[in-house]
């Protein structure tokens, strides 16, 4: 049977589950539609730019009846204590997924062979891979599918894994078998709420990405607003509180992929240090990372929030200083911030 063999298929290229979803997504399309209509996305102008391409797989891709996802545990098996670095002001906290390699190249090379493989044995046939790459509303999607339920702070919940993990999808013309959905089980806990240290999570289920910290420090390309930046704290790429607070990751699973496994040091390494790359520095060691696709600029801008939320210290001072003539407008600026924090903690001291 097809469908049994791209599960085994799947589980053999190192993916933890593979579930098929039906294109149906008219009970998600009304609520992205009123998400977009409040501007909760922000900057983000993707989201609204294909329409309902997003809600409807066969206009996105033609022919399209079902979508084979695939979830891939990325816990990186050694790593720093996350609660430790976070509690630590003069350490950088990177979200757990991007401290190894860049998921897109890993999902994607993993995807495109199992649809290599579902042709050796199909023959011919339509299929596209993405992996948070295009308009695909994949925790919807993923929900269809079985795969788990939306937690109230919007990301995928597994009973087994928690919410460490990429989903990637390839949808596809041909009429596999769909998977069924499965009840939520986030009960009355409201964890995720409480703990966002910005408030983004506004409600159940509901996210204002304009005060998310991920968005802030990822998807933001300006300057992040002034009354945001004390609370984003030493946060200097992506968030995971909501994550790590949440009782249902008490199962998450390490990868066992070697790509996750972290690099450079990133998950426990001190603000000065990261700061003093250089911008070739910053293009050798995180070439084939995530944290490449933002760029020096809004690195170093990330980095002087993270500094200036630091307790006072001669380093961090002298950090600072030495980009405070830096070229961009956006890394002077936020740098200044930091400089201003820290001299009116001083003052304050005296």
């Amino acid at each position: 049977m097809l469908r049994r063999d791209i599960g085994r298929w799947g589980l053999e290229l190192g993916f933890q589950q593979i579930a098929i979803a039906d294109c149906d997504l008219s009970p998600a399309e009304p609520r992205l539609a009123e998400w977009l209509a409040r501007g909760w996305h922000g900057d983000m102008d993707y989201m609204a730019r294909h329409g309902v391409k997003r809600s409807r797989p066969a206009e996105l891709v033609p022919g399209t009846v079902r979508v084979i996802i695939a979830r891939l545990n990325y816990t990186p098996p050694v790593a720093r204590e996350s609660w430790a670095v976070i509690n630590d002001d003069s350490r950088a906290f990177i979200s757990r997924y991007a401290t190894g390699r860049d998921y897109h190249k890993v999902l994607r090379g993993k995807l495109q062979k199992l649809a290599a493989q579902i042709e050796s044995k199909v023959g011919e046939y339509r299929y596209r891979v993405f992996t948070d790459s295009a308009p695909v509303m994949e925790v919807a999607l993923a929900e269809k599918a079985g795969l788990g339920w939306r937690g109230k702070h919007t990301l995928l919940l597994n009973r087994e894994a928690g919410s460490s993990f990429f989903l990637g999808e390839i949808y596809t013309d041909l009429p596999l078998p769909a998977d069924v959905a499965q009840d939520e089980h986030c009960g009355t806990c409201r964890k995720c709420i409480d703990i966002c240290p910005t408030q983004a999570i506004v409600a159940p289920y509901e996210l204002d990405a304009r005060r998310c910290i991920s968005y802030l420090t990822i998807e933001l390309k300006g300057s992040i607003p002034e009354p945001l930046r004390p609370l984003i704290g030493n946060r200097v790429y992506g968030c995971d509180d909501c994550q790590l607070i949440c009782p249902w990751n008490r199962f998450a699973q390490f990868s066992e992929e070697g790509d996750f496994s972290v690099r450079n040091g990133l998950d426990d390494v001190a603000l000065v240090d990261l700061f003093a790359w250089d911008e070739t520095m910053f293009a050798n060691r995180l070439a084939g990372s995530a944290i490449h696709r933002i760029g020096h600029e809004r690195w170093l801008r990330n980095l002087a929030v993270g500094l200036g939320n630091a307790q006072t210290s001669p380093e961090i001072m002298a950090a600072l200083q030495s980009r405070a003539d830096h070229p961009s407008v956006l890394v002077r600026e936020h740098v200044a911030w930091a400089l201003a924090r820290h001299s009116a903690d001083r003052s304050a001291r005296d």
